[in-house]
């Protein structure tokens, strides 16, 4: 069974405004009576979740340089009984890591380049007019292999300025898709990690609704399938299995504090039978008590410490699992699990007290990048010596963490990473977000 055609949406760097392109393609597209499968580039937490309220179909990440190609290819069939493919690039077009790992190097272009879907490019052509012709033109030729169906010019003044616009685009050959007008509300709130969550968007509905109409009125929806669907087809995939679940029962922390689980292996989990029993840290709820294992994603714990201390019933109902049973946490739940957690004003939230981790956020320094890990102890799901691949994006600082490592942790380059997670007992906690096991 082949894949749908399909497009990727990317740009020359962030803050073009291609997610806005991509959640009102989306929209529009499916209120055509298309089936439009989202994808994601890279390791992005939030997006996907932009992208499911905007397609109502579930988004996957992709990720060149995390993932085996079986992985990429169980991913890809996620999107049997779509009509059409769209994908989000992240960073730049050709922003990927300086090493070459054992898949690639992660971009965008690399990821559109495997799966046969040609880039849409999002150019903001504020303050240029034929000159941006010049940067579609280099962006189009850097990489001659890579497939290219165009241009959305964004953010265009006036007609005199798009009249110039298009004609650099047309001496230079270059098909432009879109010339969508400045609006100043057409764009999405954020936060340091990028987007605010959607699930706290004040009104996402009337927001992607909003997006759709615009994007109906300024880009050609019928020369952007036709994109899509002239495209070369890649060869066939190598097709394997999405992650398997690391326990059978298994209590996913779920709310505006912890929300940062990639879709793939969520979907992993349940293709394998395991039962997903989400619970609100926020709203005071323990896990279910009979739950083999108790997970912990990242979110925004640092926005939230003063109702997670406050949290008692379901501190002690961790507290209790953790004497038999595993419990996991990924950055901000890795955080939750430990002794404390100081907040930007310097003021001390108890956590919950199974790992000595404290870390503060008075004094913000960045954590971001692609990690490879190689387990000196167990965690959920995998055994010792095990070889991962994650993402770490935050800007809390380690004031104490007296408990064993988990694992050796180096950069995507290979230079060693000194936050290496933690290990007391049945508790783990890592500040990557998993992504996949290394390939074998």
């Amino acid at each position: 069974m082949t894949d749908p055609p399909g497009i990727l949406i990317s740009a020359p760097s962030s803050g073009t405004g291609k997610t806005t392109v991509m959640l009102g393609l989306l929209r529009a597209l499916r209120d055509d009576g298309v089936a439009v499968q989202p994808f994601k580039s890279g390791p992005d937490y939030i997006d996907p979740a932009f992208h499911r309220a905007a397609a109502r179909r579930a988004s996957f990440n992709i990720d060149t340089w995390a993932m085996p190609a079986a992985l990429i290819g169980g991913i890809s069939a996620q999107s049997h009984g779509a009509d059409m493919i769209i994908a989000e690039g992240s960073m730049g077009l050709f922003d990927g890591v300086a090493t070459r790992g054992e898949t690639g190097f992660g971009s965008s272009a690399e990821t559109a380049l495997r799966m046969g879907w040609p880039v849409v490019l999002v150019l903001d052509i504020g303050g240029q007019a034929q000159s941006a012709a010049a940067t579609a033109l280099g962006f189009r030729a850097y990489d001659p292999d890579l497939p290219f169906a165009g241009v959305i010019l964004n953010r265009c003044a006036s007609p005199r300025h798009e009249r110039l616009a298009r004609a650099g685009m047309e001496r230079a050959g270059i098909p432009v898709l879109g010339v969508l007008p400045r609006r100043g509300d057409l764009t999405l709130p954020e936060r340091h990690l990028g987007l605010v969550q959607a699930v706290e968007h004040p009104d996402l509905e009337a927001a992607i609704a909003g997006y759709a109409a615009f994007l109906r009125a300024h880009a050609d929806l019928d020369a952007i399938r036709a994109a899509a669907g002239a495209a070369t087809a890649p060869p066939a995939a190598v097709t394997g299995p999405l992650p398997r679940p690391p326990a059978q029962r298994i209590a996913l922390a779920e709310d505006a504090a912890f929300s940062f689980t990639y879709p793939h292996l969520l979907a992993g989990w349940r293709a394998a039978g395991a039962e997903i029993l989400p619970f609100s840290p926020l709203a005071d709820q323990p896990p279910a008590p009979d739950a083999d294992l108790v997970w912990l994603p990242g979110g925004y714990p640092e926005l939230h410490a003063g109702p997670l201390a406050e949290a008692r019933t379901y501190r002690a109902a961790l507290r209790k699992h953790a004497q038999t049973r595993p419990v996991h946490g990924e950055c901000g739940g890795y955080m939750a699990l430990g002794e404390a957690l100081i907040d930007k004003q310097g003021r001390r939230h108890r956590m919950a007290g199974l790992l000595g981790l404290v870390t503060s956020y008075q004094t913000r320094r960045l954590h971001l990048g692609y990690r490879q890990a190689t387990l000196c102890a167990p965690m959920p799901g995998l055994e010792a010596g095990a070889r991962l691949r994650g993402h770490e994006f935050h800007y809390s600082t380690i004031v104490q963490e007296p408990d064993a490592p988990l694992a050796r942790v180096c950069d995507a380059d290979g230079a060693p990473v000194a936050e290496t997670g933690a290990v007391r007992g049945p508790v783990t906690g890592t500040f990557f977000h998993l992504i996949a096991e290394a390939p074998r």
